[in-house]
């Protein structure tokens, strides 16, 4: 039985960040030809109709009986942490690569905290609080001109927004409907979620200038094998994986061992993208994913 292999939750949620970290290279080749929309509704796309199949395959009830308020909240949540942050992800990842994206997306957990203190009045420690310091610190120096290895000051502003409000939008997606985490199966629940991320991308093509180009991207032969194999392993297997570190270990164990995705995304994008390995980009990992360890156990 798979229960009975000792620290399951613990290898699992390990596994969650490797398999992130090869999604998110897979991601960076097909942003290369496919438009962040494009990209983004093709992962979504495929996520619903994978959860669908394993949900009939186990059994798992659809709809289940909950109330409009609940169905509009996920379907909020969806729009804004799917449809929209990972969008804004993509665009992050264009324009910064791989490496310093894995530095931006350790602001998550501080966004996950700080909105979690404004809505659901939790508490931050004084020690979560220099995690955040040291995270924003790691950003700073993994950014600085020596680490920017070639990057334009274009690139970089708008690399950094386009990453800061996607870690803000996927945050605030999550604490919206984290009172109805407690108490709903979580496969249905990122069925809805991943719905709600198809909607919100099919309006904006409905009405982006640029929707025919956009579209023209997304059928590109090139693009296609690492955008299905990005999908289905970065909104799919990573999903699925991640619930079982979720169920088999302590929270706050799985989360801390799920941010260890920035590590490896930052080795698979030397190794992989040959992309550069200076002084100031390792410092950055380094701090960011210490802070996030401050943030997660203070």
């Amino acid at each position: 039985m798979l229960t009975q292999i000792p620290y399951l939750g613990e290898i699992s949620a390990l596994a969650t960040a490797f398999i992130w970290g090869l999604a998110v290279i897979l991601f960076k080749k097909s942003g290369e030809t496919v438009h962040p929309i494009g990209l983004n509704l093709v992962k979504n796309l495929l996520a619903v109709v994978l959860i669908l199949i394993t949900m009939v395959f186990i059994q798992q009830t659809f709809p289940q009986p909950v109330s409009s308020r609940d169905y509009w909240l996920l379907i909020l949540s969806g729009a804004l942490g799917i449809g929209i942050s990972d969008t804004l992800f993509f665009m992050c990842l264009n324009r910064l690569g791989a490496g310093l994206t894995a530095i931006i997306d350790c602001l998550y957990s501080p966004f996950v905290i700080g909105l979690s203190i404004l809505w659901l009045k939790e508490t931050l420690s004084l020690f979560q609080i220099f995690g955040v310091l040291l995270i924003i610190l790691a950003i700073l120096v993994a950014t600085q001109k020596k680490g920017r290895a070639g990057l334009s000051t274009r690139d970089l502003f708008w690399g950094i927004f386009f990453g800061v409000l996607a870690m803000v939008t996927v945050a605030v997606g999550i604490v919206v409907i984290k009172p109805i985490l407690s108490r709903s199966p979580l496969l249905w629940v990122s069925l809805v979620r991943f719905a709600g991320g198809v909607g919100v991308l099919i309006l904006v093509l409905l009405f982006h200038p640029r929707r025919r180009s956009i579209l023209t991207s997304i059928i590109g032969v090139k693009s296609w094998g690492y955008t299905l194999s990005g999908s289905f392993v970065g909104a799919y297997l990573a999903l699925i994986i991640w619930l079982a570190g979720m169920k088999f270990t302590q929270v706050s164990t799985a989360a801390a061992l799920n941010q260890t995705s920035s590590v490896f995304v930052f080795i698979f994008a030397a190794l992989i993208l040959k992309e550069p390995i200076n002084l100031q980009r390792t410092a950055g990992i380094v701090m960011a994913v210490a802070g996030v360890f401050m943030v997660t156990f203070g």
